[in-house]
């Protein structure tokens, strides 16, 4: 045997330093990125703000929002998405629409979502059972802010009983299921777990992902100490191939859970798509704000061409990130609306009737519809909203779980709550409806619950029970 060059061709996916980008854009809110923007705008001597909005590619998006929502009406105006559109035009049959002023939606305070929030509402939206949710439940009150398990599984099962009594195993199961969630990486034990499961949702053909998987395995704690050659020694692999995989494992998240943290100036909801209907077709487009605002200077990229090679380098340097930043936000739109579409196309009886029409409705179902991952769907409706008829909505309201009905469909839970809440309000005050008699209800109505399932979608909604509700004239 004796060395040699060769060469050969083929093709891998790498996660590229545009592809981390665009995935950091797309999870931000409305708040986030306007901080972002103005981040690179300071920053880069290239990138200035747009004077004029009408300019900009994004505009653009807006006019195939339109064409692509229905059959396209040339004659139509090109501002029927503004606020002061007359929202019920191109009346569909649906019902009345709240009274709130389309330009009000944005002086509401919104909540912030934490990370027990997000989990437990994908927890809500999984084909678990019920027995298992409540476990992924106990699992996911145990974490800490970074997104860690501290707690070991035995009181894990302590804390379960009475009511439900569980193995290590079946506790371990559910764990192994939430680790799918997004963020990637909460759940995990340990550093190394955490990090193996970012790499494991990476493409097999990413350079450095098994030596990578070997480190975080294990000899990831003597890395600060023995560095990458003791590293190297230990696992009897090259020094060059081992750098390359520890910069692989510097590139991921050790603190999942804070992509959940609150900004401090996220504080009112500011709408990134908004949804109109037009002769009867739902559209939607992106809100003026969502649109990006900045430009490159022109000016620089002439001095670019006639400066020589050695001159340019730094500004082709700030020319190529500038390029990426504006791709990213134009791909975050482009998802955003992709997303937004498949909603209104899926829950279009929501926006005409209310809560009763919402059909159930997963991540994954959008997921498969659109050929994208879920946790790109959840990365981009989180912390997003939409201006619709019926109010300002986040975009996670478009989603529910459901209940097999006696007819062979599904009744999502949001349109189960919205029906308990509509027989309590037309209940005799001096003789409120018990949860059985709710269920009993129900069950003539094809949705067989149980009483059980009825009181705790009656104390989601924050509704007393009948022996409190009693109302003497």
């Amino acid at each position: 045997m004796k060395a040699r060059l060769q060469t050969s061709l083929g093709q891998q996916l790498v996660m590229t330093p545009q592809l981390r980008q665009a995935i950091k854009l797309l999870q931000m809110s409305s708040a986030e990125l306007e901080v972002e923007i103005a981040e690179a705008v300071e920053t880069n001597p290239l990138l200035e703000w747009a004077e004029n909005d009408a300019s900009l590619p994004a505009s653009g998006q807006e006019d195939k929002a339109d064409g692509n929502s229905g059959d396209h009406d040339d004659s139509a105006p090109t501002d029927d998405w503004m606020p002061d559109t007359d929202w019920t035009s191109g009346n569909g049959g649906g019902g009345s629409f709240d009274d709130e002023e389309p330009g009000s939606a944005t002086d509401r305070m919104v909540e912030p979502e934490t990370l027990a929030d997000h989990l437990l509402w994908q927890l809500h939206l999984s084909h678990l059972s019920l027995r298992d949710r409540r476990i992924g439940a106990a699992l996911i009150n145990a974490m800490d802010e970074d997104g860690y398990l501290r707690e070991p599984l035995p009181a894990i099962a302590e804390a379960l009983r009475p009511d439900v009594v569980a193995s290590e195993e079946e506790i371990l199961t559910v764990l192994h299921q939430i680790q799918r969630f997004d963020p990637v990486g909460v759940g995990a034990r340990t550093l190394g777990e955490c990090l193996a499961l970012q790499l494991d949702v990476l493409p097999p053909q990413t350079p450095g992902l098994e030596l990578a998987r070997l480190i975080a395995a294990g000899p990831l704690e003597k890395l600060p100490r023995s560095g990458v050659a003791g590293v190297a020694q230990e696992l009897r692999q090259p020094v060059d191939q081992v750098e390359e995989a520890v910069q692989l494992l510097r590139t991921l998240d050790p603190r999942p859970g804070k992509q959940l943290g609150e900004p401090a100036s996220d504080t009112y909801v500011v709408p990134d798509c908004v949804v109109w209907r037009h002769r009867g077709v739902w559209r939607a487009a992106l809100a003026g704000h969502a649109a990006p605002k900045v430009v490159i200077h022109r000016g620089y990229e002439q001095m670019i061409r006639n400066c020589g090679e050695a001159d340019a380098s730094y500004l082709r340097t700030q020319l190529q990130e500038a390029r990426w930043l504006l791709r990213g936000l134009e791909a975050r739109g482009e998802t955003l609306l992709k997303v937004v579409r498949c909603l209104l196309l899926q829950q279009s009886g929501f926006l005409e009737f209310g809560e009763q029409a919402l059909r159930p409705l997963t991540l994954r179902e959008v997921a498969s519809e659109l050929g994208l991952h879920e946790s790109t769907i959840s990365r981009a409706i989180a912390r997003k909203y939409v201006r619709t008829p019926r109010g300002t909505l986040p975009l996670r309201a478009f989603f529910a779980s459901g209940i097999d009905t006696d007819g062979g469909g599904e009744a999502s839970s949001t349109a189960i709550q919205a029906m308990i809440r509509r027989l309590i309000e037309a209940e005799n005050p001096r003789k409120p409806l018990s949860d059985a008699k709710l269920a009993d209800l129900l069950k003539a109505s094809g949705i067989p619950v149980a009483r059980r399932t009825v009181a705790k979608y009656r104390e989601a909604m924050n509704i007393s029970a009948s022996h409190e509700r009693v109302r003497i004239a």
